[in-house]
This record gives structure tokens, sequence and C-alpha cells, in this order.
């Protein structure tokens, strides 16, 4: 990878890691991977490391990781656009939004067309007010929601606006609607799949997530971890 830091002052002074990150892993398993590889290879106590912009375990995509004094650019990275490729599944909700959790409720699918489909999606375009999901590492009462949704303990959110610029179906195939967004800062692409079930006057959840880039930053550019590794070795 051209421009790969060769020495500890390089990461210690800062450097912007495209990370592509896999499926399962959450964005803290990321970062604390790359920290301990670190670390283990410069014998460090410690070193500033931060992602820009949380990824869930089931999406995967472009995650942005900053070292060092480079950390002081997360803020401006994170209010950066996204752009985000992935899948709904419709006739049905999951508690979660998407696959964390068992489809809990089915609806009906029979009066849903194409057509439908793509008349649907301009009620996603612009300005929209949306509630991000129960199932979120978003904090309230100092814990993170996920952690009292799984206890089953009853939430009530505060809708929010947040900015679509595109919401594009690139294909729709045994009730799956394909689809690219590009969103501003804090849109939950699982709530837009809820939602977008509903103006169906049905069902839906996110079934695929990829993140493929982050305002100039793109996912072609990333690298896995097993890469990451191997270039801080070598």
């Amino acid at each position: 990878m051209e421009g790969f830091p060769s020495s500890k002052d390089e990461f210690l002074m800062g450097h912007i890691f495209l990370i592509s990150k896999p499926l399962g892993w959450s964005s803290f398993d990321v970062v604390k991977k790359m920290r301990y590889l670190i670390r283990k290879k410069y014998n460090l106590k410690k070193i500033k490391i931060g992602h820009a912009g949380t990824l869930d375990p089931l999406a995967t995509g472009l995650l942005i990781v900053c070292t060092g004094k480079f950390t002081k650019k997360i803020p401006a990275i994170q209010g950066q656009e996204k752009t985000y490729t992935g899948s709904i599944k419709l006739g049905g909700t999951t508690p979660s939004y998407d696959l964390e959790t068992e489809v809990e409720t089915n609806y009906r699918t029979s009066h849903i067309t194409e057509q439908l489909i793509h008349q649907s999606t301009q009620h996603f375009i612009g300005e929209i007010n949306q509630k991000p999901p129960i199932f979120s590492a978003l904090k309230k009462d100092g814990e993170r929601l996920y952690k009292k949704a799984r206890r089953g303990e009853k939430i009530t959110l505060e809708s929010r606006k947040v900015f679509v610029r595109e919401f594009n179906v690139i294909s729709v195939k045994n009730l799956t609607v394909n689809f690219e967004i590009v969103c501003s800062k804090g849109t939950y692409i699982r709530s837009i799949a809820n939602d977008f079930g509903k103006a169906l006057d049905s069902g839906g959840y996110l079934s695929k997530l990829c993140r493929t880039s982050i305002g100039d930053y793109q996912l072609s550019k990333g690298i896995d971890i097993k890469l990451f590794e191997t270039l801080l070795n070598n």
C-alpha cells in the first residue's frame, strides 16, 4: 500500500487508514485489533487510535481509522456524506430492523409492484425525520441502547432530522430491493429499511449493507485487517 507508515513516529504523528471492515466485526473490534498490532510491533505502551463512523457488525465496507495526532480529524471526517449499497427484504419486520434479530411479524406483499417500490423511494429523499433503531450504539441514561433492548426494556426515542440526497433502486428480485443510498451523518439505513416497508403498507428489514464511501474516501482504496498486519510487519 502506497504511503503505509514505516516507523513508530509516523504512526504517532498521525495516519488515516481506509479499512474494509469484515462481516461480524464491530468497529471497535477493528480499532482494538489495530491498536494491539501497532503496540506489539513498536513496543508502545499506548497510542491514540479511533474510527470515524460506526458500522454495525452485520455491515461491511469502509471504516476510516485514524492514529496519533490525526485522531483530531475524526469529527470532520465523520461529518462528511456517506454512500451505502445494500438490500431490503420486504414482507417482514425485526426488532433490530436487520438480521441481528429474527422476523417477528409478517405482512402482505401481493400489492407490491416494482413501480410502487420506485415511487416510494421519493418519500425518503431530502430532509426526513427518522427514529434510530433501539438496537443501536447510541447512549441513553449512560448506557448503550442495544444493551437495554436486549434486556427487553421499553425504550422511547425521539425522531431526528437527517438528509438523504439519493435513494436509487438497483434491482428488485424475490421481494428483495437492492439499493444505493447517499446520505448525511447520523442516518440509519436500518431505520430507512423499516420505514420503507411501512411506506409500502407492508414490512421491511435490512438484509445486507456495505458502506462504499465517506466523502472522497473510497472503499475501493481500502485494505482488510490481514493485509494491514502484513504491511505492518513487513
